[in-house]
């Protein structure tokens, strides 16, 4: 439920464009929409009695679909296929607007994008892309210049196959292996290989069932991996020797469910984490790389609601924590050889309403990214001297994040910035002379100009006196008088930070008169650890009447009007379109919700499914608790469809996704059809060979865009028919006639 992106920009679509656009399309024929069979699943739960009419739609054998989709019973895949028919039925007046879209996306694409190679003893890694490649290429050359070489191919390795995400690429410490990992069903169940780069051949053993990170041993004679359960939850980490053929080796074991395991390689290269953590704790042991050996070690014992992640430097450990009621973070030290919380003394104190978001810890510096008001900025502190000074940005809004450094004894820092009309800059900056050297600007083929368009940063008002930041891209030509369309997009969930980064894709939007909008609401932490806490649990509503008061504040100001904004969220931010859509369907003339978390109260009532004891700490345990439960079941999406006009709606969902599962969305379709009195029409579109994050391939990841800004671009200019009155199934079928 959890949820970056390459080079695009400008299009040069003029207002004769969009006319002519607007022409050649014309409203599709009445449509028939599919319509599952109701089949009533009693409920109870704490003397609240209720009825599921579309619980059918969850597959028993849920677990053998996400390894395999051909296992999807007949019924389900009918329906899940009558869907997609009739959302390319409905859309069918669009299909020249998508081409033409996906063409200007590509356009701002440059095609063979090539990382800024990163320094790591004798060789420089990056990644690159072919012209025409839908997959990465992993690439090193000499550091000191010479003869690049391809160490793995991703369109070679994709051939032939339905789905391939390239998940992890590690050299080992010696530079002879290379350990990657790719997901080959969308499920995020990794095969992790081991690569000979001498011969440019993988060994025979495969590692399956990974979370698809490796973590090398010093001497590259081994390497720690984490192991998925049954349940698809991280919950063990194995030490694999190379030339050893026993059984990989046990190295740690979380019982919990609410639980998940990950490991991490420290800056120095001379130790690793295990890190084990929920929504609100976490737990971390050091691994001594140079002897594999030796168990792990517990650095701080876990103490409910107090989180830390820890860095190595020589004698001692560099923590960011929130222990001790810094909610916003501090840095601390500790003994390497005794690290417990008891010994932590404050480096970097907290400061409240500037929260520490990350840091980089190196031979003489700690670099720290903190942010304020949703603003982020870079401080260097100099280990040595205790001096600290800030890299200075210009943008009104803008993303900024560390670029890779691979190694620790050095004094340059590479990190990105862009805004949202500025394309992404990798710099490369000396903490010692504070020079800044530009290393790389992201190209934008098809041309793009930043001072045709404007950025602004506002500031709306919340039922409860909260302000909510919001940040905006439009033309400048653009008239602000109230009649331009409006795409408003959030998220609002576990703490994610919605950074106003570039994204060219954007333009296509934009460069067509839509006034484009983040909202920073409650749930994340674009105003520090507060907004997260009071935007969760039995605050949740709070996320959903941010994003409402953005939408009224950008039509007070004449941004647009209301009925003219087209609301888009994925996954939790998905399950936000689906509450807003229930709350205030006269703001909106579309909703896109791509693989919306929207069936809350049945997940988290379901202890089997992977993330729902994890996710307990984000949402509440309906299971255990009366008020969690009332809480939960308030606000729904599925179970508070009303008797309503609802806006158009496009929702997506992968068949394989293991985070949010093919039949949430499927389900709160058939509801939302079902209640609804008026408005739509309302689709579905079923990837039926990916997961959670769509399509794998960078130019099949256009055409999914390319749909959603269809339906946006058709939903703002009233080219959608309202929902036709479905008719009833066809006898013992699970749905109606296809449109």
């Amino acid at each position: 439920m959890t949820s970056r992106s390459a080079a695009q920009s400008k299009s040069n679509k003029s207002k004769s464009n969009k006319t002519k656009s607007s022409k050649t399309k014309s409203q599709p024929s009445r449509l028939t929409p599919p319509r599952a069979k109701k089949i009533p699943l009693a409920l109870a739960r704490h003397g609240v009695k209720w009825s599921d009419d579309f619980a059918w739609i969850k597959a028993a054998n849920w677990q053998e679909v996400l390894r395999d989709p051909a296992y999807l019973p007949k019924p389900i895949r009918s329906l899940l296929e009558a869907e997609n028919a009739y959302m390319e039925a409905v859309m069918a007046p669009t299909r020249t607007l998508q081409k033409r879209l996906v063409r200007e996306m590509r356009g701002r694409m440059e095609e063979d994008e090539s990382e800024v190679p990163a320094p790591d003893g004798p060789f420089a890694y990056y990644q690159r892309y072919r012209i025409g490649g839908q997959h990465p290429l992993i690439c090193r050359r000499p550091r000191a210049g010479g003869r690049s070489k391809i160490l793995l191919d991703g369109d070679a390795l994709a051939k032939g196959k339905p789905f391939f995400y390239l998940n992890t690429a590690a050299h080992s410490p010696d530079h002879s292996l290379l350990a990657w990992s790719a997901d080959e069903k969308g499920s995020e169940f990794c095969n992790l290989h081991i690569r000979d780069l001498s011969k440019g051949r993988d060994q025979p053993k495969i590692i399956p069932d990974t979370d698809g990170d490796a973590l090398w041993c010093a001497d590259s004679a081994g390497l720690f991996y984490v192991r998925l359960d049954a349940n698809h939850r991280p919950n063990q980490v194995l030490l694999h020797r190379l030339k050893d053929h026993a059984a990989d080796q046990l190295i740690f074991e979380e019982p919990d469910p609410a639980w998940f395991v990950h490991i991490a390689e420290c800056q120095s290269g001379l130790y690793g984490t295990i890190d084990i953590s929920d929504h609100e704790t976490s737990e971390s042991y050091l691994i001594d790389l140079r002897q594999p050996h030796l168990a792990p070690r517990l650095i701080a014992k876990r103490q409910a609601k107090v989180r830390y992640d820890v860095e190595h430097h020589g004698e001692r450990l560099i923590i960011l924590t929130n222990a001790d009621g810094a909610e916003d973070f501090k840095i601390v030290t500790a003994p390497l050889n005794n690290p417990d919380k008891s010994q932590w003394v404050d480096l970097i104190p907290h400061r409240p309403g500037v929260m520490i978001t990350g840091f980089l810890v190196l031979q003489d510096y700690l670099v720290r990214i903190e942010r304020e008001e949703g603003l982020a900025r870079i401080i260097v502190h100099h280990f040595s001297s205790a001096k600290e000074h800030a890299i200075a940005f210009d943008d009104e809004a803008y993303d900024i994040d560390f670029d890779d450094v691979l190694e620790f004894d050095t004094s340059i820092l590479r990190f990105s910035y862009s805004s949202m009309v500025r394309p992404e800059e990798i710099y490369d900056y000396d903490l010692n002379t504070r020079a800044r050297v530009l290393r790389k600007r992201q190209k934008i083929p098809s041309g793009h100009d930043p001072e045709r368009y404007v950025t602004r940063r506002l500031f709306a008002t919340a039922p409860d006196g909260e302000t909510i930041p919001i940040s905006l891209l439009y033309a400048r030509s653009t008239k602000l008088d109230g009649s331009a369309p409006c795409l408003l997009q959030g998220y609002g969930a576990y703490g994610y930070a919605y950074e106003a980064a570039f994204g060219s894709s954007r333009f296509s939007l934009v460069d067509r008169g839509f006034i484009f909008a983040i909202a920073h609401i409650r749930g994340g932490t674009d105003k520090g650890w507060r907004w997260y806490t009071s935007g969760k649990l039995a605050q949740k509503q709070n996320t959903f009447k941010d994003f409402i008061a953005c939408g009224q504040h950008l039509a007070n100001l004449n941004f647009t009007r209301t009925g003219h904004i087209v609301a888009l969220g994925r996954s939790a931010g998905g399950m936000l379109m689906g509450a807003v859509a229930n709350l205030a369907p006269e703001l909106f003339c579309g909703i896109v919700a791509g693989v919306p978390f929207v069936d809350v109260l049945n997940t988290m009532l379901d202890d089997k499914l992977p993330l729902t004891p994890p996710e307990w700490l984000e949402w509440g345990n309906p299971i255990a608790s009366k008020a969690d439960f009332k809480t939960i079941r308030a606000y729904s999406p599925y179970e508070n469809v009303k008797a309503q006009s609802y806006p158009a709606i496009l929702a997506t969902s992968g068949l394989t996704d293991p985070r949010v599962t093919y039949w949430e969305p499927t389900k709160w379709v058939a509801q939302v059809r079902d209640r609804m009195t008026g408005g739509g029409p309302v689709l579905l579109r079923t990837n039926m060979s990916a997961g959670h994050a769509g399509s794998a391939g960078r130019f099949d990841r256009l055409d999914e865009l390319a749909l959603d800004y269809a339906f946006a671009i058709a939903a703002a200019q009233s080219l959608l028919t309202a929902q036709a009155k479905p008719r009833k199934p066809s006898a013992a079928g699970s749905t109606g006639k296809k449109g």
